[in-house]
């Protein structure tokens, strides 16, 4: 029996029974093979709930690392779905060496960071086939405030790449290869470069995510921006961002300057060549965004700015961008924190850390 989402009422009433009784393969297959339909599915889901989570949040933070538990793996694949992801995530298997590299990365992390995000992280979980290297999502009370969320990585994709490998292949995913360009990131020195480093940074970068709940930040990324309400209160979202509410967009404030922007899109179909790595990154140099996948979004303009932030200032590791042409290097792009570009973000970002 194969069930849409064409007449709601009905729909939710029988999807509802599904997901009572039956499992996951049944789910995908015979209940929930479209969009409309996980994203029903996804409300109120019970991952989203404080009560599911309340015995894990107690547990000291190096404890709520683990595979995902069937529910939060039942919640992703329904996101997968619903975001049009061909990817259907699976249980990870985890071994010894893997998971002292995860816990190692989270021990390292300064304990400001720690205590900021301790009261709010459900729980750093790990499945495979995830679409993506990993990702945040919210949980919610039941007049729907965000109160904490919980982080999913995909054990396959972090196994494979090194710091600075994972880095210059994310960073090259907005750029068309094109012959003699190229573009190198390396985020972790010599002698560290390293698969426990590269998970270390990712971490940063979705425990910046779990920062912004519940605080006056940006827009929560999962409202349209024509139905975000006032935002007179969301300091930092103001450095960077307004709102152009018949398209329903986002748009910076250093348009039209930063003309490329629009078209800087990662890990899906690139739209820019290689030969613009250049322009892309001097238009870049003249916004206050701290990497070019800041500029993508206010949730991960926040996000990046929290990893760069406590990886370069905190921490003391590198952040550095090259982009060759055959033999010569074309720019050079560096952490922003010391630079005037920067300075409102960084005192931004010192106070939140300060907050615990």
């Amino acid at each position: 029996m194969r069930l849409t989402c064409t007449c709601p009422l009905l729909c939710r009433l029988a999807l509802a029974a599904v997901c009572l009784w039956a499992p996951w393969p049944v789910l995908a297959q015979a209940a929930c093979n479209d969009r409309d339909c996980a994203t029903t599915l996804m409300r109120g889901h019970i991952a989203t709930q404080p009560g599911y989570w309340k015995s894990r949040m107690q547990r000291p933070l190096a404890q709520r690392i683990g595979a995902a538990p069937p529910e939060l793996l039942e919640y992703v694949r329904l996101d997968n779905l619903s975001a049009g992801l061909a990817s259907v995530p699976r249980e990870a298997t985890l071994t010894p060496d893997f998971l002292r590299d995860v816990r190692r990365a989270l021990d390292e992390i300064p304990a400001p960071v720690k205590r900021l995000v301790g009261s709010r992280l459900a729980g750093i979980y790990l499945v495979e086939e995830l679409g993506s290297t990993g990702y945040t999502d919210t949980i919610f009370t039941a007049d729907g405030k965000g109160v904490a969320g919980f982080i999913v990585l995909d054990a396959a994709v972090l196994k494979q790449r090194s710091a600075n490998a994972w880095a210059t292949w994310k960073e090259n995913t907005p750029f068309k290869p094109e012959p003699g360009f190229s573009l190198t990131a390396t985020i972790a020195p010599a002698g560290q470069d390293n698969r426990r480093n590269a998970i270390q940074y990712i971490l940063l970068h979705e425990l910046g995510h779990i920062a912004s709940i519940g605080a006056d930040i940006h827009p929560h990324w999962g409202i349209a921006p024509s139905d975000v309400g006032r935002t007179e209160n969301l300091a930092y979202f103001k450095l960077s961002w307004t709102i152009a509410r018949q398209e329903n967009r986002f748009i910076s404030l250093f348009e039209p300057a930063f003309e490329t922007r629009r078209d800087v899109v990662y890990y899906a179909q690139a739209k820019l060549r290689g030969s613009q790595m250049q322009t892309v990154y001097t238009e870049l140099a003249a916004t206050n965004f701290a990497t070019l996948y800041a500029a993508t979004s206010p949730g991960d303009d926040f996000a990046e700015a929290f990893v760069s932030y406590i990886h370069t200032v905190m921490m003391r590791k590198p952040l550095h961008i090259e982009i060759r042409h055959a033999d010569r290097t074309l720019l050079a792009y560096s952490s922003c924190w010391t630079q005037a570009r920067c300075a409102d973000k960084r005192a931004l970002l010192e106070q939140v850390l300060r907050a615990k």
